[in-house]
């Protein structure tokens, strides 16, 4: 087996643990919250908000700086650091004693969270441009296993060994994921082009502001987040209204599911169309069947249509992660192309921040159903934009770069 593809059944499995593990304690921190003192149903709901939340905020804020830091020394570093990182700050959870204490390691969690975004950047590095949708897509395929496996094996290890195991045993096994990194992944070293450019961090984000495409793109992935997380607090309260069962939290979790169950079926195929007729192409359609099948999700009047309609949800959105990373790869200089999808990826985890809230803020006025409304509106503005923009003459990326370059030293 060729260094390329053993690197790539590593990091698919460790995608796969780590995606898998880490979503694992996500079912019962409120439960886990409530077994550190006498609290009230608002203060556990509070802090219970804030303690998910905060992983994103500094995973936000982090995820450039080791983009650029991967540039420099290896993306083989960066997936070491951050796996182990993730690896004690959750074995450290199941000793806490104290809210804030789970709050302060939930910090230092998202602060080394890039484990799997990282690896998307180190795959896309050694992938031929190609295919690279098809690889990525094929590569998400593990995170998204994780994450539909996870919460499911936490519940029953919670259940049956208690809080603490759960966290320990999570512990462990990412740490094993950062050994399969540590020992298993060969890097081919990126040799330095001679007279290769250092742009500033300043320069790369007005780059991307100023570059039509590229811009787009970032804000289309926080938009992918925003969708997927806004209805995630309310599902539950929007499945008990189509539903006289007892089992709400099991059903709303197989409602959930059922999008990632559609990402998870067409995340390759969508990549590998990308690669065939080109990302942008791919993308405007993506954009338009997200829009036509979540906007029926407020109309359902029996649980069983809410769930063939987020599977095809799931279907659509499924290409939208792979098919972005993949034009962002495309457009960015090969010597801040680390950044370039750490900046990315910090679109994401913004979208994970906003999206919780800008589903309370417009349900809480206009109602749940009108959440799936706006939230289709916002996919079709995205694919008008494009559209839009790809009427556009196109842009060099490199030329747009050293053309702000240019202004910031005049």
């Amino acid at each position: 087996m060729d260094n390329q593809k053993r690197n790539f059944y590593i990091m698919w499995i460790s995608n796969f643990l780590v995606a898998g593990t880490a979503t694992m304690i996500m079912p019962f921190l409120s439960l886990y919250i409530n077994t550190m003192g006498d609290f009230s149903d608002s203060y556990v709901q509070k802090w219970s908000g804030f303690i998910f939340g905060i992983t994103f905020v500094s995973a936000f804020l982090m995820s450039p700086i080791w983009g650029r830091i991967a540039d420099r020394f290896g993306y083989k570093p960066i997936l070491i650091i951050t796996g182990f990182g993730i690896s004690i700050s959750i074995f450290l959870m199941g000793f806490v004693h104290s809210v804030e204490t789970l709050f302060l390691l939930r910090l230092f969690m998202g602060v080394v969270t890039g484990f799997i975004p990282t690896s998307l950047a180190f795959i896309s590095s050694q992938t031929a441009k190609e295919v690279a949708g098809k690889t990525l897509g094929t590569l998400q395929m593990g995170s998204v296993s994780g994450t539909l496996f996870g919460p499911v094996i936490g519940g029953l290890l919670a259940d049956s060994f208690g809080f603490q195991y759960t966290f320990v045993i999570t512990s462990v096994v990412i740490a094993i994921a950062a050994l399969l990194v540590l020992f298993g992944i060969k890097e081919t070293k990126r040799v330095p082009v001679a007279g290769a450019h250092v742009y500033s961090r300043k320069t790369v984000l007005s780059g991307i502001i100023h570059h039509r495409l590229v811009f787009n793109i970032m804000i289309i992935t926080a938009l992918i987040q925003i969708g997927n997380f806004s209805i995630q607090p309310l599902l539950s309260l929007y499945v008990s209204s189509l539903t006289d069962s007892s089992q709400i939290a099991l059903l709303a979790g197989v409602t959930f599911s059922a999008a990632g169950v559609g990402n998870l079926l067409f995340a390759r195929k969508w990549g590998h169309l990308g690669d065939t007729i080109g990302y942008e192409k791919v993308l405007s359609m993506l954009l338009i069947l997200a829009f036509l099948f979540i906007i029926p999700q407020a109309f359902v009047t029996e649980l069983w249509q809410l769930i063939g309609l987020r599977l095809l949800f799931g279907i659509a959105v499924g290409g939208l992660i792979p098919v972005t990373t993949a034009l962002v790869r495309r457009e960015s200089p090969i010597e801040i192309q680390g950044e370039m999808l750490g900046y990315n990826t910090s679109f994401r985890f913004f979208g994970n921040i906003v999206g919780p809230m800008f589903g309370g803020l417009v349900s809480g006025f206009i109602g749940i159903s009108s959440v799936f409304y706006v939230t289709g509106i916002l996919f079709l503005v995205s694919y008008l934009v494009l559209t839009f923009i790809r009427r556009k003459p196109q842009q060099d990326f490199e030329k747009v770069l050293l053309n702000e370059e240019a202004h910031q030293q005049a």
